[in-house]
């Protein structure tokens, strides 16, 4: 379980992970080294479990998202753990995640246009003995909550 400081340290890192110790400290309102202690304690105990950087999709050529949902038979440990291992490796490949429902998979990638769109979704996912369906959802906006 996570105080009001844990949760405050990790609200203010969600927003710019790149915070400065005596920033974070300023905006939770705790000493710096209380800050410092704090923070490691969070990375410690597996709260925070690594930093990244917010891309600009547009700027590296792969303005257009889509969520593709996706159905494989069978759905067995067998094929589930190479699949997922193949969609990760994939550069289009934002996000995955294994649910539950109608679909197996929610993959969330990024590619330059629809014709790219099309050609993975038919060279990539489709061509898969294992893929039995393929539903795909261009997004309009996609807007992380920080």
């Amino acid at each position: 379980m996570l105080d009001s400081i844990d949760e405050a340290i990790v609200r203010e890192l969600r927003k710019d992970a790149r915070l400065q110790n005596k920033d974070l400290a300023e905006r939770v309102n705790v000493a710096q080294s209380t800050a410092v202690v704090r923070h490691r304690a969070l990375r410690e105990r597996g709260v925070i479990t690594g930093y990244h950087a917010e891309i600009d999709l547009g700027a590296i050529g792969r303005p257009v998202q889509a969520m593709l949902a996706l159905k494989i038979r069978p759905h067995t440990k067998e094929i589930v753990d190479p699949f997922m291992a193949y969609v990760l490796s994939l550069p289009e490949t934002l996000a995955l995640s294994h649910v539950t429902g109608p679909e197996d998979f929610l993959v969330h990638v990024a590619v330059s246009d629809v014709g790219h769109l099309q050609r993975l979704v038919l060279d990539k996912f489709t061509s898969r003995r294992e893929v039995t369906e393929v539903h795909t959802n261009l997004l309009f906006s996609h807007v992380r909550k920080h």
